[in-house]
């Protein structure tokens, strides 16, 4: 319980200081975003759901989480901007993401779905994919890491990305499997996109390249302190290893002992994307897990 406690209380710091976003907002003229009423501290204002297009037909990406004034707002809006919604795009599989499905069916019954590794009522987006309405032409760029069915979209009219939950308006995210996720921030970047990116928790990122960077460069920092750490135990002559609380008790040394723990999970998964790549091994002995640096060239 301490894990999650340490990190609720970060998580419910950062909500204090996020800026207010309208639940309705044009964001340029082809792009409208629409929140999905969950604000949290696990979803920031809410999740971002986007309207796009200039014509009738409306390409939605992401359909939140099934609260009802996000089907209320949603409604509003395509009554206003006289248009329904022929495509919707699900980033991934993500329940904030994809349980208001449920509304824009009753709501717009011939409505197409769209997901990688599809779920019933749903057809599958492929890599490469292109889906386009009037004033709206996207490309699906596969990106897991975050989930592995997870998909970002490139948008052409605005040379703009639409970056799901893997770039975030604030902060950093989560994933599920850290090396899958910084190659395809990677791969974020080498599209060399020189717009926004439209995120979906958060606000709207000016300089989508720079935030990919940044991103890339946080990762990389945080794995270069783990295996510093871990050197300086070998130089020292010890062979017994370290726990992850033990090698973020020497990373972390301003933070209290709970958001230790909760960043012991995170070490976790950078240590394992490191044992993937033969720069770190392990060892288990009576329920305790160590880790050591290997004899590969360090990073």
């Amino acid at each position: 319980m301490a894990i999650v406690r340490g990190h609720d209380e970060y998580l419910e710091a950062q909500l204090a200081t996020l800026p207010h976003l309208p639940a309705v907002e044009r964001l340029t003229p082809r792009v409208i975003r629409i929140l999905g009423g969950n604000p949290s501290k696990y979803h920031l204002q809410g999740t971002n759901t986007y309207l796009l297009g200039t014509g009738r037909e409306r390409l939605l990406i992401d359909t939140g989480q099934g609260i009802p004034i996000w089907i209320e707002t949603l409604s509003g809006v395509l009554t206003r901007e006289n248009a329904i919604v022929t495509q919707a795009l699900l980033t991934h599989w993500h329940l904030d993401h994809v349980t208001g499905s449920r509304d824009l069916r009753r709501l717009s019954p011939s409505t197409k779905y769209y997901k990688n590794s599809p779920d019933e009522g749903q057809e599958d987006i492929h890599d490469g994919q292109v889906f386009s309405v009037e004033g709206a032409t996207i490309r699906a760029l596969h990106t897991p890491g975050h989930a592995f069915d997870h998909m970002c979209f490139l948008f052409q009219e605005e040379d703009a990305i639409f970056t799901g939950d893997n770039v975030l308006g604030h902060g950093t995210t989560v994933f599920s499997d850290l090396g899958a996720y910084m190659e395809s921030l990677q791969r974020m970047l080498d599209q060399d996109m020189t717009g926004v990116a439209y995120p979906g928790h958060g606000a709207l990122v000016e300089n989508a390249r720079g935030k990919i960077v940044e991103y890339i460069r946080h990762r990389m920092r945080r794995e270069e302190q783990i295996v510093k750490v871990l050197e300086e135990e070998r130089n020292s002559g010890k062979d017994s290893g370290l726990t992850a609380l033990d090698i973020v008790s020497v990373i972390y040394t301003s933070v209290g002992p709970e958001l230790r723990l909760a960043a012991a999970k995170g070490a976790v998964q950078v240590l394992e994307k490191l044992e993937t790549e033969g720069k770190v091994g392990r060892k288990d002995c009576e329920g305790r897990r160590t880790w050591f640096l290997s004899n590969q060239p360090s990073l």
